[in-house]
Parts: structure tokens; C-alpha cells; sequence
């Protein structure tokens, strides 16, 4: 999950501008959570799974 859509039941303000401490300190607190796929857009999750897939299917050639 992002902050980006996020609204602030504090200041009303999105959590993302960090307008007052509860939004920043929620921004805080999901950037940590954040693991090292959550940054990767659809598209390039897409390109990494068809590549994984070539890879696997040249293997197999190889093998046969």
C-alpha cells in the first residue's frame, strides 16, 4: 500500500504531502514496511515474470 491516495482523518490533507504529524508519521511508518518488490510498476513486474518464463523455456530446450 502507498500513501499517495491516502487521506488524513487529522488534517484532511493527502498522507503523501505530510502536512501535519500524524501524516508524516504514518508516511514514515509505510515507506518501512515497503519490501524491495514494492517499488517495481506492473508493467516491469510483467517484464520480470516473462522474462523468468524465456529463461525457463530455454532451459527446458537445452535439457530435451
Amino acid at each position: 500500500m502507498t500513501c499517495d491516495h491516502l487521506v488524513c482523518a487529522n488534517c484532511n490533507g493527502r498522507v503523501s504531502d505530510g502536512r501535519c504529524p500524524v501524516c508524516r508519521a504514518n508516511r514514515a511508518r509505510l515507506q518501512e514496511q515497503q519490501g524491495p518488490l514494492a517499488t517495481l510498476s506492473p508493467a516491469m513486474l510483467l517484464a520480470l515474470i516473462a522474462a523468468l518464463l524465456a529463461v525457463a523455456f530455454i532451459a527446458r530446450q537445452a535439457l530435451a
